[in-house]
């Protein structure tokens, strides 16, 4: 009797241990179905909010002997990268606001714009960016949905993918641009009904991936606060060469847009120094070490790089690596400008002031 007991006790335990058993499996399948389906679910979404996802690269420009050499190396490295897996660039093109063509107009895919009445941008060359921007959203044919608005001071270093999902843009956050430190200059062109400044995006226009229909909503009204801001004597002393960033800022926040910023958008040497994934190089800032690879910025350095050296004609071919302990990024940058001015024709006779 006893042993008819234990038996039992044994079937009902390895019964309800195989209802457990067969319980948890089904628990666990049906729960990697339903992750799969949200995987599908979100990639699907995704896909159809971006219903084209190749982007157009645009670049506003002078046809100063400064903008064209690095436009010249711009390009280059767009055409090298464009085509590599992962890239959804499209069409590029160099947004020329001299009001007439120049030498580089077979080189690069260009249209040309007229730039703000003289006198208007006060000295200011960069507030033609938005006039030029709404001249070419207005009268050229531009087949991508999505538009990237980048400066002639930038190298592709990775393919660059649409960072930008339907009708939120994706911009590259600046550590300078702080709207909650400039609140009493700002609310003279976003008022308090529009919201907290914190609705003021910490960017400028570029680099911004943008729904091309949206840019087309934004552009005159960043004409309209850059001029603005720039003809207020607080406001223009307050953001100095920040002031068309500003500007770009406020009219995005004014449309009632969000961006989505990405660090890994862009990296600026000398203060990024590694490569990684980043997709755009913007070499804006001076970079000046000491032959210990110690880097000097301020003074300058026995070993040297800055744009700013090169106002009146490009630089030299073959330009000298910087020193051993020098950052990735800027040995990574040397290399790149050397590159493309060893494989760009006439470069040394063809971009003079």
């Amino acid at each position: 009797m006893i042993v008819r007991k234990s038996v039992g006790r044994v079937k009902s335990l390895l019964f309800l241990l195989t209802v457990l058993l067969f319980f948890f499996a089904t628990y666990n399948l049906v729960a990697t179905i339903m992750e799969h389906k949200a995987d599908g679910l979100e990639h699907s979404n995704r896909k159809l909010m971006r219903s084209n996802a190749k982007f157009h690269v645009a670049v506003t420009a002078t046809d100063s002997a400064y903008n064209q050499w690095q436009c010249r190396i711009m390009y280059y490295w767009y055409e090298k990268v464009k085509e590599m897996r992962g890239s959804e660039m499209g069409k590029f093109t160099r947004i020329l606001h001299s009001g007439r063509p120049d030498q580089l107009m077979d080189e690069i895919p260009t249209f040309v714009v007229d730039p703000l009445p003289e006198g208007l941008d006060r000295g200011y060359i960069v507030l033609n960016r938005p006039w030029a921007f709404v001249q070419w959203l207005e009268k050229a044919d531009i087949q991508e949905e999505y538009i990237l608005m980048a400066e002639p001071d930038h190298i592709f270093v990775n393919p660059l993918p649409n960072l930008a999902y339907g009708s939120q843009p994706a911009a590259f956050p600046f550590f300078y641009i702080k709207p909650n430190e400039n609140e009493k200059v700002l609310r003279k062109f976003y008022p308090e009904e529009k919201g907290h400044v914190t609705n003021i995006d910490p960017i400028g226009n570029s680099p911004v991936i943008i729904k091309k229909s949206l840019m087309e909503e934004i552009a005159p009204t960043w004409v309209n606060v850059s001029l603005r801001m720039k003809d207020d004597a607080e406001t223009d002393k307050a953001f100095g060469w920040v002031l068309e960033m500003y500007a770009y800022a406020v009219a995005s926040a004014l449309h009632g847009v969000k961006h989505n910023l990405r660090k890994d958008f862009m990296l600026q040497p000398p203060w990024d120094v590694r490569v990684e994934d980043r997709f755009i190089m913007h070499y804006t800032y001076g970079c000046d070490y000491n032959l210990k690879g110690e880097l000097t910025y301020g003074k300058i350095g026995e070993w040297r790089f800055d744009k700013r050296s090169y106002l009146m004609g490009p630089p030299p071919r073959n330009l000298p690596l910087p020193p051993q302990g020098v950052p990735e990024s800027v040995v990574r940058l040397v290399k790149m400008v050397n590159e493309a001015t060893a494989n760009l024709p006439e470069w040394e006779s063809l971009n003079k002031s």
